[in-house]
């Protein structure tokens, strides 16, 4: 049963490849980043070996800590990650509990990020070739370290079983997911003040998890270089034990999601309350407008554009904290508009089979581009004028704010235009309704990244007109191009608006049929 789940595990890969020649390639390049990381990681780790046993000791206890709260965390921020060998999927076979665990285990080493753990935890052992005992010691730690890792992450996906079929649950973590990535420059300047504030903060946090279970089973080698045989024997009995707790834990995670499958109960509301339909005229392209808008505050894969609105201008506030000088902050509107505006260049592809509804009314091009943009433009608006004048309330610097309206106005409305060209025009795969808006669905990302970098350059040639303007008027002084950098903003925008919703409605007309094909093929 054991080689039956792993052998499942490789044909489902297998079967991956050839659903889409672009997963192939993704996994390709996927694998040779890994092998350049690991080469850096394993040449570090050997350079490591030339430094005095305490340096490489904390440097592995430090970078093994983080893994295991990797393989920790990761599982539960992105639930919505596609899991082959989900536990979950397994509810309805007799597989004995024993063989189900081991056959888990080990499937959770097929696969790139298993395959990078298992090496890297092998490559910490070059950083004591030089102490044969801690050499020999370093690999047996490896392989608990890493089977550590695999039971990690079991435990939390087998734990979350019953949480993550709450779609409530699966909307707020993906919403919430964003905030670390977004801040994750504050983050790193806070982290590195706090090192610089305490030369003895690395050293001693490496101690502290030393005896802790993240760092216990990769302090031993160093223990060992360093003479220390006893602490190394305590360390050793901590990190067995912390693996035998968590396989035991992951057993009885595992054996109530088994009995007990997640149940989804069904909520009842009451009638009569039409929401956005209510707002919006009675008009087709008022009910796509409606329809659109309830995706923006219920879909997490929109609601985490939403949740980065406001930590954008924190971001780069502490970004430019460090050199004290602020005022690119009064081009947070433009910022603002750039991303917002290309974030509906995917709207079909998000329709996902939903889509069928517009083809099957008859809705026309013209009125689902207009639609799509009017909701797109209901928060994208105020979000921008808000960001582009807030920060002078600040700063000053009040002669810059035509100029800056101009850029920002004319970047929102020529991206709603081109964003409404992109979505007739491109289709790729995204995360289907309910997952995670951090999934990336085989076989789209060199396709995704093509469609969005080369509109992102499109809408930045089409918005020069004016971004030369309000850089003449800002090198200048002369309040006149400002003025003129905000006429041709509003008025180049609002042509290319209304170019982009015609052009994208004739192909909506034109493919439809094809456009429903295309994303249907995404479930």
């Amino acid at each position: 049963m054991v080689a039956h789940l792993v052998r499942l595990k490789l044909t489902l890969l297998r079967n991956g490849f050839k659903r889409s020649p672009w997963q192939l390639v993704g996994v390709i390049l996927g694998g040779l980043y890994a092998i350049g990381v690991l080469a850096l990681l394993i040449a570090g780790l050997f350079f490591l070996s030339y430094t005095e046993p305490e340096m490489a000791r904390m440097v592995v206890v430090l970078g093994g800590s983080a893994a295991f709260l990797g393989w920790a965390l990761i599982p539960m921020m992105a639930t919505g990650v596609d899991m082959t060998l989900d536990p979950a999927r397994f509810v309805t076979y007799a597989v004995p509990m024993r063989q189900l665990l081991l056959g888990l285990a080990i499937g959770g080493l097929v696969g790139i990020p298993g395959v990078v753990t298992l090496v890297a935890a092998l490559g910490q052992a070059a950083a004591w070739w030089q102490h044969p005992v801690a050499l020999v010691a370093a690999v047996l730690c490896a392989v608990i370290a890493t089977l550590t890792c695999v039971v990690l992450s079991r435990v939390t996906t087998s734990a979350s079983t019953t949480l993550a079929s709450s779609r409530r649950f699966k909307d707020l973590s993906g919403v919430i997911g964003i905030i670390p990535l977004v801040l994750l420059g504050p983050i790193m300047i806070g982290i590195t003040e706090g090192f610089r504030s305490s030369q003895d903060f690395l050293p001693s946090l490496a101690e502290g998890l030393a005896w802790s279970p993240l760092g216990a089973v990769w302090a031993v080698p160093g223990d060992l270089a360093l003479g220390n045989w006893g602490a190394a024997a305590a360390r050793l009995l901590i990190a067995v034990a912390f693996l035998a707790v968590m396989a035991w834990l992951w057993k009885l995670s595992l054996a109530r999601a088994l009995v007990t499958p997640p149940y989804n109960a069904v909520s009842r509301k009451a009638g009569g309350k039409l929401g956005w339909f209510s707002r919006m005229p009675g008009t087709p392209a008022g009910a796509v407008a409606a329809r659109a808008l309830i995706y923006w505050f219920k879909d997490p894969r929109y609601g985490a554009s939403l949740v980065s609105i406001p930590l954008i201008p924190v971001a780069v506030f502490f970004g430019l904290s460090q050199t004290g000088d602020f005022t690119f902050m009064l081009w947070l509107g433009p910022m603002i508009a750039f991303l917002l505006s290309f974030g509906i260049s995917a709207d079909i592809a998000y329709d996902n089979t939903a889509f069928a509804l517009h083809v099957s009314t008859g809705v026309s091009g013209r009125d689902d581009r207009i639609g799509r943009a009017v909701a797109c433009a209901v928060i994208a608006l105020p979000a921008t004028v808000v960001l582009t004048v807030l920060p002078f309330v600040f700063i000053g610097e009040w002669h810059l704010l035509a100029p800056v309206s101009g850029v920002a106005l004319g970047v929102l409305l020529t991206g709603l235009g081109l964003s409404s060209v992109v979505s007739a025009r491109y289709t790729y795969n995204v995360p289907l309704p309910g997952e995670s808006p951090f999934k990336t669905p085989p076989g789209s990302t060199a396709r995704m990244m093509l469609v969005q970098l080369g509109g992102l350059g499109v809408l930045v040639l089409l918005s020069l007109p004016e971004l030369v303007l309000a850089l003449i008027g800002v090198f200048t002084g002369d309040a006149l191009w400002g003025w003129l950098a905000l006429l041709v903003g509003v008025v180049l925008g609002a042509v290319l608006l209304v170019v982009g919703i015609v052009l994208g409605g004739r192909w909506y007309d034109r493919r439809a049929p094809e456009l429903l094909q295309a994303v249907a093929k995404n479930k």
